[in-house]
């Protein structure tokens, strides 16, 4: 059956249009612009639906709560008629890796080594739908993350790239290295094809994992993934993933940085985004140090900031049980008194792998006649 006909005004509006849009795109540092359908990803609801029964999401709540909005743009916005996708390379100078030949450094993934890319990325967009909104006479809304979008296969199926075998977006031309956003408009704009998946046989992401979060390609299983467990999971972390966290206490690029795409992201990347130099390969020992006043200054504007300063320190303690240095044994044994039970904990667990047995046993001794919460208790009980 034929198409209909497109009335060569309307053609040339959608045209114009959508060549605006990514002529504005451009202007505000993205480095990559794509449109779809708000009825491209059928496959959306099944596949979430699945995901979520198998308890792969863990603590994460909001995913269950969403589902019905994050499956279908449709339900988030029922005027929506275009999808424009942007993305922005954000490929480092050198393979994050690299850092674990360092264990009194600590590993903080490379999107959280600068600011907030939600505040960075969402304050572009609202820029981009405000020229848009003016020159189409369209209602826009624009999302980063935060919001129950499905931006990675709303991203593949304009053009971006694919989901690769980690389940994140590869580009051709950018690799496993881009920040996405997304703005819904009431517009009819000229829709871009799909991108074909090109990973073939390449297993490199899912071998790199140090904690076997991948149950098979393309599949996710978010309680042993570091970036999950290190940002949105709550107390305690599993004693058995601990000692393969190595010294990432923020994030996880392992799976990213393996992807043999990344070679021509380098050559294409345009520095917008660049690292500060203390967070390239800060020392494990100031951090231990961090109260909360100190915590929220040294991440001001950071996405560090929003996990808090408890969870943060939970985090490094691993990192420090994982270093082998004596040198951090005062901080950590000072961290025994803190506040936080998670911070005690994580301090106990530590101090397990860093201390002799008999001092480790003579500690406990001590400390047990004081400790009232029941999971450091826990960590003082139960062998390393």
């Amino acid at each position: 059956m034929d198409e209909p006909q497109i009335d060569p005004k309307i053609r040339k509006r959608r045209t114009d249009l959508t060549r605006f849009l990514r002529q504005e795109a451009g202007a505000q540092g993205f480095d990559v612009c794509r449109i779809t359908l708000p009825d491209a990803i059928p496959e959306a609801p099944a596949r979430l639906e699945s995901f979520l029964e198998a308890g792969r999401h863990g603590t994460m709540a909001w995913m269950e709560e969403t589902k019905e909005r994050r499956a279908d743009p449709r339900v988030l916005w029922s005027d929506v008629r275009s999808i424009v996708m942007f993305g922005m390379n954000y490929g480092p100078d050198e393979d994050p890796r690299l850092l674990q030949a360092e264990p009194e450094k600590a590993a903080i993934s490379v999107y959280a080594r600068n600011r907030d890319y939600h505040d960075v990325i969402k304050g572009r967009l609202k820029e981009v739908a405000t020229r848009f909104a003016a020159r189409a006479g369209a209602d826009v809304k624009v999302f980063v993350d935060t919001a129950p979008v499905m931006e990675k296969p709303l991203a593949a199926a304009a053009g971006l790239g694919w989901q690769g075998k980690h389940t994140n977006l590869v580009s051709r031309d950018f690799g496993s290295w881009l920040f996405l956003g997304s703005l819904f408009t009431t517009a009819e704009l000229e829709i871009d094809t799909p991108e074909r998946d090109h990973c073939g046989s390449c297993r490199a992401c899912l071998d790199s994992c140090p904690t076997d979060a991948f149950p098979a390609p393309y599949q996710i299983d978010a309680r042993r993934c570091i970036s999950y467990l290190t940002i949105e999971h709550k107390g305690p972390i599993d004693r058995a993933l601990r000692p393969a966290f190595g010294n990432r206490i923020y994030g996880c690029d392992d799976c990213l940085a393996a992807c043999p795409w990344n070679k021509f992201a380098a050559s294409a990347r345009e520095m917008k985004l660049v690292a500060r130099e203390d967070l390239k390969a800060p020392d494990i020992a100031f951090f231990l140090t961090l109260d909360d006043s100190t915590f929220r200054t040294y991440f001001s504007g950071s996405p560090v900031k929003r996990i808090g300063r408890d969870r943060f320190v939970r985090n490094v303690l691993i990192a420090a049980g994982n270093s082998g240095s004596q040198d951090l044994v005062p901080a950590c044994e000072t961290l025994l008194s803190d506040a936080s039970a998670d911070v005690r904990g994580m301090a106990v667990w530590a101090l397990s792998r860093l201390l002799p047995a008999g001092r480790f046993k003579e500690l406990r001794s001590r400390q047990l006649a004081v400790e009232a919460d029941e999971n450091v208790q826990q960590e003082w009980m139960t062998e390393s």
